[in-house]
């Protein structure tokens, strides 16, 4: 069970403004999520973003390095205050994405929450437990990653979306727009991955 939530848990979130929310292991954080975190201010009309520092995927086998290297990592990366490095889902003791969104909008009944995630993502986000409830109430910033556009524009999800698919000047509209909503937004491309940084030995597991 979650322990009960401390103030010092929460992130700042400022009444009227529109946060990104960009989630993952950070299993390092690397270059890659900083050129989506910069792409995601310049394309979706976005105040701030939140990295969510996940304690685990469930997609996934293998269990992360501990939660604190991973913070400590990422905020030694990313100088930017506009943007937070936060652990909420440990706090909220929320696994899935959908229990994690369910569990801000209870805490911020009024903030506009922007899901962010790479195109890599988009291909397979019909997988994601109760995706269709991530998309029916929040807005969805999608950012191009390297070989992975085509995959993510042809995905279940992508054609189940395809009519609150935003393009052109309302892209940039996306943070105030209302959900069902989603843009494609490019970057410049960057290889950087994770797994390539953990397989080089430059990041172990393990401290």
């Amino acid at each position: 069970m979650s322990r009960p939530l401390l103030r010092a848990d929460l992130p700042s979130a400022p009444p009227g403004q529109v946060i990104g929310l960009l989630g993952g292991s950070f299993d390092p954080a690397h270059e890659g999520h900083l050129a989506i975190t910069r792409a995601a201010f310049r394309s979706f009309g976005l105040d701030r973003i939140w990295w969510l520092v996940s304690p685990g995927n469930p997609l996934k086998s293998e269990g992360p390095a501990p939660m604190e290297r991973r913070i400590a990592a990422a905020r030694a990366l990313i100088c930017d205050p506009k943007v937070t490095v936060t652990a909420i889902e440990t706090a909220l003791g929320t696994r899935y994405t959908a229990d994690t969104l369910a569990g801000l909008r209870h805490l911020w009944p009024g903030q506009r929450f922007v899901w962010l995630m790479g195109s890599d993502n988009l291909a397979g986000f019909h997988r994601w437990d109760r995706w269709q409830e991530v998309a029916a109430h929040h807005p969805i910033g999608v950012l191009a990653r390297p070989g992975s556009q085509l995959a993510a524009l042809s995905s279940p999800a992508a054609r189940s979306m395809a009519r609150a698919r935003l393009t052109g000047a309302a892209v940039a509209r996306l943070g105030r727009s209302a959900a069902p909503a989603w843009a494609l937004a490019g970057l410049p491309l960057n290889a950087s991955s994770s797994t390539a940084i953990r397989n080089s030995g430059a990041w172990t597991r393990q401290p």
